[in-house]
């Protein structure tokens, strides 16, 4: 995978992991009510949980992609689609307010971080759209899904911390309207650029 479609992958997995959303609401109130240490077992499980749907939206997608290799282009113009979509989807998101008072009266353990990952449709879409937008074809597919693990890892590991370390921080900074539509207009904008590089 050459550096720029990699640093483009990357750039979509972040906005995809670092904006608000079903794991890091959970991460948020973990870190804030149990602290950092005591949360790490959710976030490794949360991150494991991603690797699991990426794989198993690789091989399904990526057997019908070394079958027909046309399907590729397909996917890719799909992929941009989806992108687009994300990104105006991320960028005119409704205003939620961050609740961290409230959480279970005892820190969420590993394995329901990992199964939670099955019903977060999130998690499905990012590993969809991953695949879909920056998958190699032919020889190269099983090498690239590679690359998009590695870079999924990556940003997952970076963003469960901000969000874990920051907790009740984060939590304070995206109650006020205003942070929360400047921070998503943001990552909107970060996500549609990366179409453009898929097709460089």
């Amino acid at each position: 995978m050459e550096l720029s479609l990699f640093l483009s992958m990357l750039g979509f997995l972040w906005v995809a992991a670092i904006t608000p959303g079903p794991n890091n609401m959970l991460l948020t109130t973990s870190g804030a009510n149990f602290g950092f240490v005591r949360s790490l077992w959710l976030m490794i499980g949360i991150m494991l949980g991603m690797q699991s749907i990426l794989l198993l939206v690789a091989f399904g997608v990526g057997s019908l992609i070394l079958l027909y290799p046309s399907l590729h282009l397909i996917l890719k113009i799909l992929g941009s689609l989806y992108l687009l979509w994300l990104a105006w989807k991320i960028a005119t998101s409704a205003y939620e307010k961050l609740e961290t008072g409230t959480a279970p009266a005892r820190p969420i353990r590993f394995y329901q971080g990992w199964l939670l990952q099955f019903l977060n449709p999130k998690a499905w879409l990012m590993a969809l759209g991953a695949v879909a937008s920056f998958s190699l074809a032919g020889a190269e597919y099983h090498h690239s899904v590679v690359a998009i693990s590695i870079g999924l890892m990556l940003v997952n590991l970076v963003s469960g911390i901000i969000w874990l370390g920051f907790g009740t921080v984060i939590g304070q900074l995206l109650r006020s309207r205003r942070a929360w539509f400047t921070f998503n207009i943001s990552m909107g904008i970060l996500t549609a650029a990366c179409v453009l590089l898929i097709w460089h």
